[in-house]
């Protein structure tokens, strides 16, 4: 029987982040932006074996796209929205919200909802940070986005990490500004022997055995009272891709391990849990926002 269901309602959320296999934080020492041009485009076959993927399990999901992908491949959005499945926005080049500063900040998330509207015909109103690097204090980061008409975020994974993380962060939903019904959305962990984990796909679903990610995940549902989340990228199902050369051992082990495992734990996931947009398994929270905990980092007013 399946696992992960609220009332009758499906309480798991799937998500996509699209990009390309060389525009993720590990091989950024070995590839820069100025030359993503010179790699072979893979996302728009790999994003379309994840929605083949979906269909066969009846299951829809949110898909975060970079809006450098909806540029070179405008197709992709639209068969992404026609299939059912909720557009929501990763930017437009993949860059870390500090990285970019208020004033390019607040351009690059304008810009990226706009285009993914005007090709999806649908209303954005999710966003994820690249390499979840917004976090509860950049309280300017959360008013550009409510001005660009953002609802909700996805990009705070309350876990220690040398790249990202805000382990002080709430593990459920909650408002990151008092005076605003913006919602936050955590990335799911779950308490295990005195430690928090992660409990949301990505690498860490390619390293752990899938029995430990299956447990960690319905701990983290079940400690939250909340829908879990799951986040992958197209690329993770893509052993084939171009292997980069000379990357420290550190990514290069982050990025290829057990790629060709990855379909599979992907079918196991699908037949133990149920999985739905984020929009929807998270639609209580978004209709009443106020009920929500506010958490706001220090800068925050």
């Amino acid at each position: 029987m399946k696992v992960g269901v609220r009332e009758g309602v499906t309480s798991n959320a799937f998500s996509i982040d699209v990009e390309e296999h060389f525009q993720v934080a590990a091989l950024a020492s070995r590839i820069t932006k100025s030359n993503w041009g010179e790699h072979p485009s893979r996302v728009e076959r790999n994003t379309d074996r994840c929605l083949e993927m979906l269909a066969a399990a009846s299951a829809r999901g949110t898909f975060f796209v970079l809006g450098w992908v909806a540029k070179r491949c405008p197709n992709l959005v639209r068969r992404i929205a026609e299939a059912g499945h909720e557009i929501a926005s990763h930017g437009m080049e993949h860059d870390r919200v500090n990285a970019l500063g208020p004033g390019r900040f607040s351009a690059d998330v304008g810009e990226a909802r706009k285009l993914l509207q005007d090709l999806s015909g649908d209303s954005v109103i999710g966003y994820r940070a690249p390499s979840f690097s917004l976090n509860p204090e950049m309280s300017w980061a959360y008013r550009a986005l409510i001005e660009a008409g953002y609802r909700y975020s996805s990009s705070v994974y309350p876990v220690s990490h040398d790249h990202y993380g805000c382990p002080s962060a709430p593990r459920r939903a909650f408002r990151p500004l008092a005076d605003s019904d913006f919602v936050e959305l955590p990335l799911s962990t779950a308490r295990l022997a005195g430690r928090t984990l992660p409990a949301s796909g990505g690498g860490y679903f390619r390293f752990f055995p899938y029995s430990m990610s299956r447990t960690l995940l319905r701990r983290a549902s079940a400690e939250r009272s909340q829908g879990g989340i799951f986040y992958m990228h197209p690329w993770e199902i893509d052993p084939e891709q171009p292997k980069v050369a000379d990357l420290p051992l550190r990514s290069r082990f982050r990025h290829y391990v057990n790629l060709r495992r990855t379909e599979e734990r992907l079918r196991a996931l699908f037949s133990d849990f149920s999985w739905d947009r984020m929009d929807r398994v998270f639609a209580l929270e978004l209709a009443k926002p106020a009920d929500l905990p506010v958490f706001a980092g220090a800068d925050a007013t």
